[in-house]
C-alpha cells in the first residue's frame, strides 16, 4: 500500500474478489475522426465537441473523413452523448496516425486523442466509450487503451494485419494482432460491416468499431454496464466484409476460434450480433471479461466521486461509520439490481494504524463480485430405456 503524501480520494483496487452515492454516468462516447469538409465552427479541430443528437450533426461533419460515417453508425443504435474531436488527415499513413495520436502543444493544447483527457474539464463530461473507428491504426490502438486506462473507460479496436495498417482479412490474421495488445481497457473485433452509402448508392465498408460505440452506449441507457456487448442486434449493417462460419454447438466454428483466442466477431443469426465477451488483459488476470473492466471501473469513480465532499472534514468515527453505512446501501442496490453478485465494505484495523490515522490517512476496503456473463452453456443428454418400463401397462391404460 501506497503512503506517499496525497490531498484527496484514491481507490486502492485488489483483484479479491455517509454520502448520497450516484453511479456515474457511462453511456458518453469518446470519437476521435477525421473530416476535411466540416463546418469548422460546429467542429473546429482538436477540440472536444460535445453532441447530445449525433444523428443530427451529421451534415455539419461533411461527407469526406471518418466523422459522417461514425456518427451515423452511432446514432442507429442510440442517442448518446459523444464527444467529438476531429483531427486533420496527413498526407500519408502515418502522418494521419500521429494527428489522431495526439499531443500537447507547445501552448498547453492538447489534440487528437489526447484531448479526450481535457474534455471533462471543458465539457464538464468524461467519455467512457472510446474509438476512432477507420483510424484506430497500430499505434493509435495502443495509445487509444493508454487513454482509455487514464479515464477509466472502454475502447474498441479492429483487428489489422501484421502491420497494424491494413483490416484483417483472415481470422488468423486477426488473432496474430489480438496478441500484441494486454489492456483490460480494450477489445478487438473482426471483421467489418458492409452498410448502405447513400452518397455513391452502394454498399460501403463500415467500421465495426463505429457500431461497437453506438451499441455499448445503448446497453448502459437501457440495460447496465454489467452487460457485455455480445449478442446484442446491431441496428444498421447489411452485411461482413469477411466469411464468418458460426455453430452455436460446435467448437471448431471460427467464432469459436476467434473468441477463443480473444477476438469478438460478428454473426448473423436473426440479425447481426456481435459475438464475444474477452477483452485483451494479459494472460493470469481477473478482468477478461469486458463487463469485468466496466464494473470496477464503474465502482472505482462512483465510490470516489461521492466522497469528495468528505475531504478534509474532522475524522470522527461517526463520519466512517456514516461513509461505511451509504457504501454498503449503494452495494446492496446495485446487488438487488442485479449489477453485482455481492458486495461489502469494511473498516480494515491492519491498513488503519495510529500512525496513519494521526496523519489524516484513511483507508476503507471494499470487495465485491462483478456479474459473469453466460458464456458456456452446457446441457447433459442422455439415452435411457427407462421410459419404457412401464410400456405395456400404458397400452393397457390407454
Amino acid at each position: 500500500m501506497s503512503t506517499e503524501y496525497h490531498h484527496g480520494v484514491r481507490v486502492f483496487e485488489k483483484d479479491e474478489g455517509g454520502a448520497t452515492i450516484r453511479v456515474v454516468s457511462t453511456a458518453i462516447i469518446g470519437l476521435v475522426a477525421t473530416a476535411p469538409k466540416a463546418d469548422p465552427e460546429a467542429f473546429p479541430l482538436n477540440t472536444p465537441v460535445l453532441l447530445t443528437n449525433p444523428g443530427g450533426a451529421v451534415g455539419k461533419a461533411g461527407p469526406t473523413g471518418t466523422l459522417a460515417k461514425c456518427l451515423k453508425a452511432i446514432a442507429k443504435q442510440a442517442q448518446a452523448f459523444t464527444i467529438v474531436v476531429r483531427v486533420a488527415p496527413g498526407a500519408d499513413d502515418a502522418t494521419t496516425t500521429s494527428n489522431v495520436i495526439g499531443t500537447t502543444t507547445a501552448s498547453g493544447q492538447k489534440t487528437g486523442l489526447q484531448a479526450l483527457l481535457a474534455a471533462q474539464g471543458q465539457l464538464g463530461y468524461k467519455p467512457r466509450i472510446i474509438g476512432a473507428p477507420g483510424l484506430d491504426t497500430l499505434p493509435v490502438a495502443s495509445e487509444l487503451g493508454s487513454v482509455a486506462q487514464a479515464l477509466k473507460g472502454f475502447g474498441y479496436i479492429a483487428a489489422r494485419k501484421a502491420d497494424g495498417m491494413a483490416y484483417a482479412t483472415t481470422k488468423e490474421e486477426a488473432t496474430l494482432y489480438r496478441a500484441k495488445f494486454g489492456h483490460r481497457e480494450l477489445m478487438v473485433i473482426w471483421p467489418n460491416f458492409l452498410a448502405w452509402n447513400t452518397e455513391t448508392s452502394a454498399p460501403d465498408v463500415a467500421p465495426a468499431t463505429a457500431y461497437a460505440l453506438g451499441l455499448r452506449a445503448k446497453l448502459d441507457q437501457q440495460v447496465g454496464w454489467h452487460k457485455t456487448l455480445s449478442n446484442i442486434v446491431v441496428n444498421g449493417p447489411q452485411g461482413i466484409t469477411s466469411d464468418v462460419f458460426f455453430d452455436l454447438q460446435s467448437p471448431s466454428s471460427d467464432t469459436n476460434y476467434l473468441n477463443s483466442l480473444e477476438v469478438t466477431t460478428i454473426i448473423n443469426r436473426s440479425g447481426y450480433r456481435f459475438w464475444g465477451n474477452r477483452t485483451t488483459e494479459a494472460q493470469g488476470g481477473k478482468f477478461f471479461f469486458e463487463n469485468y473492466t466496466r464494473t470496477a471501473q464503474v465502482l472505482a469513480d462512483t465510490i470516489a466521486e461521492a466522497h469528495f465532499t468528505f475531504t478534509d472534514k474532522p475524522m470522527h468515527p461517526s463520519l466512517v461509520k456514516d461513509m461505511l453505512a451509504s457504501i454498503n446501501a449503494k452495494g446492496k442496490d446495485l446487488v438487488t439490481g442485479g449489477y453485482l453478485i455481492g458486495f461489502e465494505a469494511f473498516l480494515n484495523p491492519d491498513l488503519n494504524p495510529k500512525e496513519e490515522l494521526a496523519v489524516g490517512r484513511l483507508r476503507i476496503s471494499y470487495r465485491y463480485t462483478p456479474v459473469p456473463p453466460l458464456e458456456d452453456l452446457g446441457f447433459i443428454q442422455t439415452i435411457t430405456d427407462d421410459y419404457l418400463a412401464n410400456f405395456a401397462a400404458a397400452v393397457q391404460a390407454a
